[in-house]
């Protein structure tokens, strides 16, 4: 039937992201794959933030509220999917690996302007894989008197400057700090500060950067300790996500 040969891959688009708010709140009928390829974005689905490296992608089931905030500009894409046609059914967002496999296809099917073919969405669906959301979630505080300096360190994760300079420059007290950050993120700042390094090290390291050369761009003077804290948050060496958009592993 002529029916059944509809593909369930609506759309698939990439565009160049500036920095500041891309969209409001809003929800799709469609389900939605959200790849950013080398921009720096938060994705808000109801109480979580999701700052999603290049070498993962978030799905966000059709009819979820969400709100797009770019913190760095580059690339993202969307893919979206009918839900009547969808083989997968994940009621809630869920984190996906973005292997080197499922990065090619995804600019592939964007060069075909933005329709798929059922061979290449069928794989592209097959391939699809959940990963648990603490592999890359890094909660944004919601407290005017921290969102500030977290959306600094986010956009510059190089920055050195401890908790006095900070406090200095936001005119707030060390102790306020301390506390709002273990209230908002469930975190100290130290340990916020380090997952925020280790997410934008994701995105250096997915584009080919050196070891070396991802430590400095991230705030660590000595390779060997931005080596061990990367191995700390996700249990592996940076090496292994080197150009190719995350673990060669399944």
């Amino acid at each position: 039937m002529a029916d059944e040969a509809v593909p369930p891959l609506l759309v698939i688009g990439g565009e160049h992201a500036g920095r500041g708010v891309l969209a409001e709140q809003h929800q799709h009928a469609e389900h939605l794959i959200s790849w950013s390829s080398s921009v720096t974005v938060s994705l808000r689905t109801g109480g979580r933030d999701w700052l999603v490296p290049p070498t993962h992608a978030l799905w966000i089931p059709a009819g979820c509220p969400h709100s797009v905030e770019v913190f760095r500009p580059g690339r993202g894409y969307a893919v979206l999917l009918r839900p009547d046609r969808c083989p997968i059914t994940w009621a809630e967002p869920v984190g996906i690996l973005i292997t080197p496999l499922i990065r090619e296809l995804i600019v592939h099917l964007d060069g075909g302007a933005g329709r798929a073919r059922p061979d290449a969405e069928s794989l592209l669906l097959a391939l699809l894989e959940p990963v648990p959301s603490t592999a890359f979630q890094v909660p944004m505080p919601a407290d005017d008197r921290i969102r500030a300096i977290a959306e600094a360190l986010v956009a510059d994760p190089a920055d050195r400057r401890d908790l006095a300079a900070w406090a200095h420059a936001t005119s707030t007290g060390v102790r306020t700090i301390t506390r709002l950050f273990v209230r908002e993120t469930g975190m100290t700042f130290a340990q916020w500060r380090t997952l925020v390094r280790m997410r934008a090290a994701l995105t250096h390291l997915a584009r080919g950067t050196s070891v070396g050369a991802t430590a400095r761009a991230v705030g660590y003077r000595k390779p060997g300790a931005f080596a061990d804290a990367f191995r700390r948050v996700t249990g592996q060496h940076p090496s292994i996500y080197q150009g190719g958009g995350g673990p060669s592993g399944r």
